[in-house]
């Protein structure tokens, strides 16, 4: 009996715009505002920084992935040059990873709908957007590619709207109740760190956070249409996406609005807006990030769903999740993630808020390994697989020195992660994460030995 295998169904504007959503996070529009508050204009070199650092992780993910294009994930190279334990607790860590983020958009979603209609009970939204999205993932990957394509296409437009009207402004000298916009506004207001190296160090664990989910590129690798061409391009392409959607967008808000006369509780967005008079300016970034939560949560879905898929296939979770649909969609792995999902939903609202930011906390903390992760296996295959290396045609830049440096990196973020008060509980709790995964895994094989 011929192995099913997934559907190459994601052409090449499917997966530049998926990468350019999971660079671009909700954070941006409804976060932006607190990130500024709290670092000041030196948050533009946070975002450059932490943007290399992932380009050179995207790369690092690329030249594994195209090494064989049998694999339908990172979890396949985890199990080449890592073993199988390493591939379980990497799958599974990732699986959880998007969960959480599926349980926070879906809240989100329930939280913007009532911006409209506020007498929606909030669950509601979340539960119809859920069913919603898992049908539309049930039909074809290239559905998804489709979705995805849009959601991230009115992200695109809101954030080059914003640059475009501010940039417009500042040439004019815009006077705005914060003074005259000007690009001097970035320096003149106690300098580029107004809150010294603190506010600049603490700043990079709001940043990284932004760009979890870059990595999504490298799930599709197994359902991408002439993949050596298309993902090289998507990755080449982050360091402009970067450079354009955070800092451009950043530096013109801060030309407009001084870094001390933004309102941390506020959109800056929303402010940009209303300040040339488009009325419904609220509306319009409520509508823009209602689309973002939509798309981190079809990305979950997507993803789970994947990862699930990937693990059985090397039976580290049950074999009925590698049954595929006649449209080459993974429908066993799908339902079993999307439950998942509903049952944190429910949990959500059950259980108290310092218990959701627990489980979002290790989210971010299981990032970093994941990370981490990619770019050792990158080392373990550049010193144990030369004969593949020679022949790459998308090798990563400055190896080993990237590797080495990114690893400093991931470090010094974890670090900066016991600084926070908020965050630091779960560099406590996540090993236990990894002790539990440790432990079902021998208990597993242990069992799949005696059979």
């Amino acid at each position: 009996m011929k192995e099913q295998e997934l559907s190459r169904g994601l052409k090449n504007r499917h997966v530049q715009l998926i990468a350019i959503g999971g660079a671009i996070g909700t954070g941006l529009f409804l976060g932006a505002g607190k990130s500024i508050h709290l670092t000041g204009p030196s948050i533009l070199f946070a975002y450059i920084i932490t943007g290399i650092i992932c380009f050179l992780i995207m790369r690092a993910l690329g030249e594994l992935l195209l090494t064989n294009l049998e694999y339908n994930s990172f979890v396949d190279f985890v199990q080449d040059y890592m073993g199988n334990m390493a591939a379980f607790i990497t799958g599974w860590t990732y699986w959880f990873c998007w969960v959480s983020i599926a349980m926070a958009d879906l809240t989100a979603v329930g939280i913007y709908i009532q911006f409209w209609f506020p007498g929606v009970p909030q669950w509601m939204p979340g539960l119809i957007a859920l069913v919603v999205l898992l049908f539309m993932n049930l039909a074809t990957v290239k559905l998804f590619g489709e979705m995805e394509f849009w959601f991230a296409l009115i992200k695109v437009i809101a954030i080059l709207a914003l640059i475009v009207v501010g940039t417009y402004m500042i040439i004019n000298g815009f006077t705005t109740d914060a003074g005259t916009a000007s690009f001097s506004n970035l320096w003149s207001h106690g300098g580029m760190f107004p809150n010294g190296m603190n506010g600049f160090i603490l700043s990079f664990q709001m940043v990284v956070f932004a760009f979890a989910g870059i990595e999504l590129v490298g799930l599709t690798a197994g359902e991408t249409e002439n993949p050596e061409k298309v993902i090289p391009r998507a990755i080449n392409n982050i360091p402009l996406r970067i450079l354009i959607f955070y800092v451009g967008a950043l530096t013109v808000i801060m030309s407009i609005y001084p870094w001390n006369a933004i309102n941390p509780a506020e959109s800056p967005f929303v402010r940009v807006f209303m300040a040339v008079g488009i009325v419904a300016a609220a509306g319009v970034v409520n509508f823009v990030v209602l689309t973002s939560a939509a798309s981190a949560c079809n990305s979950a879905i997507f993803s789970t769903s994947r990862m699930v898929y990937a693990l059985a296939k090397d039976n580290n979770a049950p074999v009925p999740f590698t049954k595929l649909t006649a449209s080459k969609v993974p429908a066993n792995a799908l339902f079993f993630s999307t439950i998942v999902i509903l049952i944190a939903v429910v949990l959500n609202y059950v259980i108290p808020e310092g218990v959701f930011t627990l489980i979002t906390s290790i989210s971010t903390v299981c990032f970093l390994f994941i990370w981490g992760i990619t770019v050792i296996c990158h080392l373990k295959y550049r010193k144990t697989r030369p004969d593949l290396a020679s022949v790459s045609k998308f090798k990563l830049p400055l190896y080993p020195f990237s590797n080495y440096l990114i690893l400093i990196f991931l470090a010094f973020v974890f670090v900066v992660l016991g600084l926070a008060e908020d965050t630091r509980i779960a560099l406590f709790v996540t090993p236990v994460w990894f002790i539990l995964l440790i432990i079902i895994y021998k208990v597993r094989a242990s069992r799949l030995r005696t059979t």
